[in-house]
């Protein structure tokens, strides 16, 4: 019965978002601009000078900062990498997709997660669903992706022209737009206890410490590993920017700078409340456009695609579920509420929805007999957190910082975030904001139902559609017809992404209308599409 629903809920999405526009719009290389993504991970707007924080100085993020729209309401829709990034490459949120559980699919461990039997594997999401950057490929832009993916699936050949350590821009033919993207994995949640020993670029005796955490010595070292490591971090921004100018482009793109999640910390990483999901956000516009402004807008991961496409003069296509807030496709409509959500994290099964509007949050907890601090291997390794389970278990935790300790949740939180920034007093059972509740709670409900929420099933149900025979399904060939000197290749999956190329040559280009191909040459063509495995290679000689 169960699967039954689920098989239906995954119609009506496809339904939903059969719909899409053509990625083949009308944009010139002359009008597109070239876009850089700079990601930092695990990184909250709490610690950076733009945000209010004085404690480090980073030149480079703050010359940055100062030529960009710094926007102040910016969101990750998952507080952990893989969902979100799902989320970023799709303009989808990761509840639609199937995409929610952190980590789906694993490029290096097939077991994945043996403990509760979850294997590695990439959900099928619903029809039309690809990587953005296939648009901006069939519109001539040169993708790039340096190094990171961790989608949640299996990357997709289709997505970048080149994905890996050395990828750049300077590889693309001559004059031809470029996206760009530079992951860096210095602030990363991990490097808290790998860098732990190195030396601290700050003193720890002068970091502000969040009061949901005790001040003491073990406390203020992580802190201070933090720091020291956005210190680093601005040091690599600062030679990529170095890079942008040496080659003439910085002052002609846009680039991004932000965090795939809130902070490292325990109660920050995978945690919905705003330390957990809230990130920073700054876009330098082209010839110094709008700098030095500020933007209080709601923005989530789910409209950076469309915003990339916007700026490349493609329309979005009608799916995604965000929307474009610069470009020529930006939407004047401002987003009255923003959604985030949380699921399984590693070994450890919860499941949370989150709603907010410009003052006030809503948190509905599905699992309420689930501590907040799940017990989290990978976590664990961090000094801070093992410091904070001893304190919590020797009853050396006050008030505020055993919030998070708590053995069970209530159902229903509220927050004001305006005067509770930290999330600390539940108003959800105060009359006085039963009008505040009530509203929250329908736009959460509604936003469950229209995205087709898949949280409400279990990932058991969604692995078997994935893998009906303990794998993932294979694509079928794909078919060539030479009719009038013209090759055509299709699929027998519509909404697959076809890749052809020459015989001996390494990369493959998006097939997008039928080729006029040289007499006697050897074509290669592949299928490819989110949740199933590439058909085989089928080889086809020009007569």
């Amino acid at each position: 019965m169960k699967k039954n629903i689920f098989v239906c809920c995954l119609l009506l999405l496809c339904l939903t978002v059969a719909c899409s526009t053509s990625n083949k719009e009308t944009s010139t290389p002359s009008e597109q601009s070239n876009i850089v993504w700079i990601v930092c991970e695990d990184q909250s707007p709490d610690f950076l000078p733009m945000y209010g924080d004085s404690t480090i100085v980073v030149p480079n993020l703050t010359s940055l900062a100062a030529e960009s729209i710094v926007f102040d309401e910016a969101y990750s829709p998952a507080p952990v990498c893989a969902p979100a990034r799902s989320s970023l490459i799709t303009g989808m949120y990761q509840t639609s997709l199937g995409t929610h559980n952190m980590r789906t699919f694993s490029a290096y461990n097939k077991n994945n997660q043996p403990a509760i039997n979850v294997p590695t594997y990439s959900p099928i999401v619903p029809e039309n669903v690809k990587p953005f950057t296939e648009a901006l490929r069939v519109n001539g832009y040169y993708c790039t992706n340096n190094a990171k993916e961790d989608y949640n699936f299996k990357t997709l050949t289709s997505t970048w022209d080149v994905s890996g350590n050395n990828a750049t821009w300077r590889n693309r033919k001559e004059g031809q737009p470029f996206f760009a993207v530079f992951n860096y994995n210095i602030t990363h949640e991990s490097q808290i206890w790998k860098n732990g020993k190195e030396e601290l670029l700050v003193d720890p005796n002068k970091v502000p410490v969040p009061p949901i955490f005790p001040d003491n010595a073990v406390i203020r070292h992580d802190l201070a590993v933090n720091y020291s490591n956005l210190m680093r971090l601005d040091a690599q921004v600062g030679n990529l920017i170095a890079k942008l100018k040496k080659d003439g482009l910085y002052e002609n793109s846009y680039i991004f700078f932000y965090g795939d999640h809130g902070g490292p910390f325990p109660r920050y990483k995978r945690s919905v409340y705003e330390t957990g999901t809230k990130v920073p956000l700054f876009i330098k516009l082209p010839e110094g456009k709008q700098k030095q402004t500020r933007n209080s807008d709601l923005i989530s991961f789910i409209d950076f695609a469309p915003t990339v496409l916007s700026i490349a003069g493609i329309k979005p296509p009608e799916y995604m579920q965000g929307r474009a807030f610069l470009g020529m496709h930006s939407e004047k409509d401002k987003r009255e509420y923003l959604f985030t959500a949380s699921d399984r994290f590693d070994e450890c099964y919860d499941r949370k929805r989150a709603v907010r509007g410009v003052r006030y949050k809503y948190i509905k907890n599905y699992y309420t007999d689930v501590p907040y601090a799940l017990p989290v291997s990978y976590r664990e390794q961090m000094p801070m957190m093992r410091h904070m389970m001893e304190l919590d278990a020797s009853g050396k935790l006050n008030a505020t910082q055993k919030l998070w300790f708590a053995k069970t949740k209530p159902e229903e939180e509220l927050y004001d975030l305006q005067n509770d920034p930290f999330e600390l007093h539940n108003l959800a059972q105060d009359l006085t904001y039963s009008k505040e509740l009530e509203v929250l709670r329908t736009q959460l409900e509604k936003w469950i139902v229209e995205t087709k929420d898949l949280g409400v099933y279990s990932e058991q149900d969604i692995l078997k559609e994935s893998q009906p025979n303990g794998r993932a399904q294979e694509l079928d060939k794909v078919q060539f017809e030479y009719v009038n000197e013209e090759l055509k290749i299709t699929s027998s999956r519509k909404d697959a992404t076809i890749l052809w190329r020459y015989t001996g040559v390494k990369a493959w280009e998006i097939y997008t209308n039928a080729l006029e191909v040289e007499k006697g040459k050897y074509i290669e063509a592949i299928a490819n599409r989110i949740g199933f495995e590439p058909s085989p290679i089928t080889t086809f000689r020009m007569p």
